[in-house]
């Protein structure tokens, strides 16, 4: 896939991100908008933090995926550093063409430039194929998440 442009998202990229992570079974669940004022101060602060990223996959000059990568500096691990990606994410016509790869080998390479020890993400226990995607990717179901909603 060589055509696809993995980039830092720019605040016109918001309306097709925002429709990403709409874009399938849990996501039609949860409430997600058009741009609004709260979508518009998350993207100003994630754009402002030098450990925070919102990259965007583009091909053909579509936004056809996404993830989120922050760098997080921590004691564990003798001082090193870790890359957290969340909300990975490809349009549903684009799914099961190595897009998804592309992205992930894309933010794996990024944290290791930046010097990190290792790379975690969460994902839902409902998601099966994403459990088998990033399997394939060497991630190793190593810990239990939780999370508490507030």
């Amino acid at each position: 896939m060589t055509d696809v442009i993995c980039r830092e998202a720019v605040r016109a990229d918001l309306p097709a991100v925002i429709a990403l992570l709409a874009d399938d079974v849990l996501g039609k669940a949860r409430d997600f908008t058009e741009v609004d004022e709260a979508y518009e101060r998350a993207f100003a602060d994630i754009s402002a933090d030098p450990r925070n990223q919102l990259i965007v996959a583009e091909q053909g000059g579509d936004v056809v995926g996404c993830l989120q990568i922050t760098y997080i500096p921590g004691l564990g691990r003798h001082g090193a550093e870790r890359s957290l990606i969340e909300s990975v994410r490809v349009r549903a016509d684009r799914r099961g063409a190595g897009l998804g790869r592309e992205l992930m080998t894309w933010a794996i390479d990024r944290a290791r430039e930046s010097g990190c020890a290792l790379v975690q993400l969460t994902t839902d226990k409902r998601r099966a194929d994403a459990h088998r995607f990033y399997l394939g990717l060497g991630f190793v179901a190593s810990h239990e998440g939780m999370k508490l909603a507030l």
